[in-house]
């Protein structure tokens, strides 16, 4: 079983909201120091996902992250974790891209990555929250795509997915190849071992440029953007208390029925 993860390196998303700003006129994030780099959460459940299969079924996991200084410390986590292979996608090119334009970079690292059985991405990017790239992948390589797993089986050449729903969840089987975006309701990832750690120090990364994936530079990076960003804007929480008093527990309770119901609560 040959697998891919694909990863992203993001600021950490359990900063304070404080240590975030925006750029209202290039709506854009203004680049911060103070907030530590880690791999998106959602990411780190694909790789676990990955991990998983391997466990049951042997094989070999590829990582792909893109970007741009993407520190080894973090990106190297899913070799400590039991991944086999690192390649990065890291050059000034691929800045400034959207969902579409990195999963293209993507997938054509994929395809030089040659045969492969499942792709895992995780179901969104800690940062954006867009979930768009795997389906892009999946679109461009085209192959099937199962959105938002919390469980994935191979089973027989077939993979068995059990696919959250906002009631549930419901069994999904799909041929491979295939690409499957993992949630959290996954569980919890493991911990490297001192040995997995380790071992990650010794691997060095595969480095990648856009002409070694073939590329075309028009598509790739800020000249690959399908997506404009009209406003990028940090979300006012405003909370409000009111007291609602009377006589008796039964005024009470009826003077705060009316007031849900002033307010269209119910």
């Amino acid at each position: 079983m040959n697998m891919i993860v694909c990863i992203k390196q993001v600021l950490d998303p359990e900063a304070p909201l404080s240590s975030f700003k925006i750029d209202p006129a290039t709506n854009t994030m203004v680049p911060v120091t103070s907030v530590p780099f880690v791999i998106s959460p959602f990411d780190e459940q694909a790789v676990e996902a990955a991990l998983k299969i391997k466990d049951a079924k042997g094989g070999k996991i590829t990582v792909i992250s893109l970007g741009v200084n993407l520190l080894r410390d973090v990106v190297k986590k899913p070799l400590s974790l039991g991944a086999d292979e690192l390649i990065l996608l890291e050059d000034p090119a691929f800045i400034g891209g959207d969902s579409w334009s990195t999963a293209y970079a993507l997938a054509a690292a994929i395809k030089k990555v040659g045969q492969f059985d499942l792709i895992f991405c995780g179901r969104q990017a800690a940062d954006s929250d867009s979930g768009q790239v795997g389906a892009c992948i999946a679109e461009i390589l085209g192959i099937p795509q199962v959105s938002v797993a919390k469980k994935v089986e191979a089973i027989d050449g077939k993979v068995k997915v059990d696919k959250v729903t906002t009631d549930g969840y419901e069994v999904v089987e799909v041929p491979t190849p295939a690409l499957i975006t993992v949630s959290n309701e996954l569980g919890e990832v493991r911990f490297a071992t001192f040995k997995g750690t380790m071992a990650s120090k010794k691997k060095e990364p595969i480095i990648w440029k856009p002409a070694d994936i073939g590329a075309e530079p028009a598509k790739i990076g800020a000249a690959g953007r399908r997506i404009k960003t009209r406003k990028l804007f940090q979300p006012v929480r405003d909370s409000k208390c009111e007291i609602i008093g009377g006589e008796t527990d039964e005024d009470k309770a009826a003077n705060l029925a009316k007031k849900l119901v002033e307010v269209k609560l119910i």
